[in-house]
């Protein structure tokens, strides 16, 4: 499947909006990705993910056939962690199961490991999404442990997974 990483933009708002409104991306993120998903949501995401960008930091819009159909972002760490960064994404299940989040994120690390100084990624997916935790393995993640009961969504508690890829 052919896809573009780009930065945010304006005009990705209205896909956004559409591609974002599912309850089974949304099962699988932080709190802070809202269910349901509207333009207004769309917009004030768009406007975080570009002032992030000008600081330096990557949030990725995944454009296939012109429209938003997902995104991916790697945001560096705070003081003694500043030389690590987190990755985050998320995928219109109409995308899931085609190779597309795993070459973005292959895509997205090598950048970030090129353009900068970090030499740690990582990733706390749900242990239980196993979809996620296969994309990190496939991209060469490293398992280095779980996370027990430190997720609390939909009024129960989940483990995680931390994955790591170092830069060599």
């Amino acid at each position: 499947m052919q896809f573009v990483l780009k930065e945010w933009s304006a005009d990705l708002a209205p896909s956004l909006a559409e591609t974002a409104d599912d309850l089974r991306i949304a099962k699988w993120l932080r709190d802070v990705f809202p269910h349901p998903y509207v333009r207004e949501d769309a917009d004030a995401f768009i406007a975080f993910a570009s002032a992030e960008n000008a600081r330096g930091e990557w949030y990725r819009a995944i454009v296939a056939e012109g429209r938003a159909v997902g995104g991916v972002a790697v945001t560096r760490g705070q003081d003694v962690a500043k030389r690590s960064g987190e990755l985050g994404y998320w995928l219109a299940p109409a995308y899931w199961g085609k190779g597309v989040m795993t070459e973005a994120v292959g895509r997205l690390c090598a950048q970030v490991f090129a353009e900068s100084d970090l030499v740690r990624i990582f990733a706390e997916p749900f242990a239980d999404n196993a979809a996620s935790c296969r994309v990190l393995e496939k991209c060469g993640f490293s398992l280095e442990g779980t996370l027990r009961k430190s997720v609390w969504k939909s009024g129960a508690f989940h483990d995680a997974r931390l994955y790591a890829l170092i830069k060599e």
